[in-house]
């Protein structure tokens, strides 16, 4: 077994299934105390060191630890927000007066430390595009891991769709391997069909806003009447900023100024769109349940996504201990956020200890 240190790791939804692959998570370092507290509960036998990692204090306690441990592998995930698409940060500039895209240098410097066998990176695919300042030049992210490890490690740098490995959700991912002598790492094959959200939650059933069902994880969130109104007439896979009567408005009647991707409702043939942070609001992005035609012309499940069904589309069991301590906005951030374990491991799953 392979002894892991997850940095950033939020609740440790990315390393779920790393057990499956030969990696034991020992340690994980975490800021916000709320997913600390619910990354114990998920992973007791894990010890969380929850603190910022950008402190001296904290970095050395990390380091210390990990040596104790013999930790010889490493996950980085660092917060996307600042590379996200869907965030303010539109060009390199904006980027770069982000701190959040320059934690990664923090990882660096406790692997220049540790040392370990295999580090695995990961963020959205845009943070490959950012521009960092290196050695006197603006430098790309795999060129400085090139220029700083590529003497110790073989390093793969590459762009997966989850969907393309038996998770019914689009959600682009950039991963970076890094393998020392004595380890090889091979692309994953991808699979021949998608599973679209049908598959995966189609027999799951009708729910609408604030009902409970007897199913561990399935209850509706409330929303106002206003937004169920017009999610009960719209289509699957449209948005009510289509309708022509029961459309987003004002208490005027005027009609919202909308993204086209706001209050809509997702595809039943096809695997869903990224859930994102926000995945508990009808108007963000496309984050209310596909429905059900009715009889008298409306459409079923005016609502988001329940957390049984969230789970699913992002491959975490659904039959999963919820923490008391953590609210349902809490739990769905860290859906949001995080790496689908399904997807880590099939790329983990083809790093390999060489044979001699």
């Amino acid at each position: 077994m392979l002894k892991g240190l997850s940095l950033f790791s939020s609740a440790g939804i990315a390393e779920m299934n790393l057990y499956k692959c030969g990696i034991d998570i020992l340690l994980a370092n975490e800021l916000l105390p709320i997913r600390c507290q619910v990354h114990k509960f998920w992973h007791p036998k894990a010890k969380v060191l929850c603190g910022d990692i950008t402190s001296p204090n904290v970095k050395e306690d990390i380091i210390q630890q990990s040596l104790a441990c013999g930790i010889d592998f490493i996950l980085a995930t660092p917060p996307c927000q600042g590379a996200s698409l869907i965030g303010k940060n539109k060009n390199n500039e904006e980027m770069l007066n982000d701190s959040r895209n320059y934690l990664i240098f923090s990882a660096f410097d406790i692997i220049d430390s540790i040392k370990p066998k295999v580090v695995v990176i990961e963020n959205v695919a845009r943070f490959l595009d950012i521009k960092f300042p290196y050695k006197s030049s603006m430098e790309n992210l795999e060129s400085i891991l090139r220029d700083k490890y590529g003497f110790l490690y073989d390093i793969d740098v590459s762009v997966y769709n989850a969907a393309d490995y038996g998770i019914p959700q689009n959600r682009l991912r950039a991963i970076i391997v890094l393998c020392k002598d004595g380890y090889k790492f091979s692309h994953p094959k991808k699979n021949l069909k998608q599973i679209t959200v049908k598959e995966a939650i189609g027999d799951l059933p009708i729910l609408e806003a604030g009902q409970k069902s007897n199913i561990k994880n399935h209850y509706a969130r409330e929303h106002s009447a206003k937004h169920v109104l017009w999610m009960k007439h719209t289509p699957t896979g449209k948005s009510a900023v289509e309708n022509t009567e029961f459309y987003p408005q004002k208490d005027d009647g005027t009609k919202l100024k909308c993204y086209s991707a706001s209050y809509k409702r997702i595809d039943w043939d096809k695997p869903a769109p990224t859930i994102t942070m926000r995945n508990d609001a009808i108007s963000s992005q496309s984050n209310v349940h596909p429905g059900r035609l009715l009889e008298d012309g409306t459409y079923s499940d005016a609502r988001v996504l329940t957390l049984r069904e969230l789970f699913i589309l992002s491959s975490i069991n659904p039959d999963i201990d919820i923490p008391k301590f953590a609210t349902d906005i809490q739990i769905r951030h860290m859906i949001g956020e995080a790496v689908p374990p399904k997807l880590m491991e099939v790329v983990c799953k083809n790093i390999k200890k060489v044979e001699n």
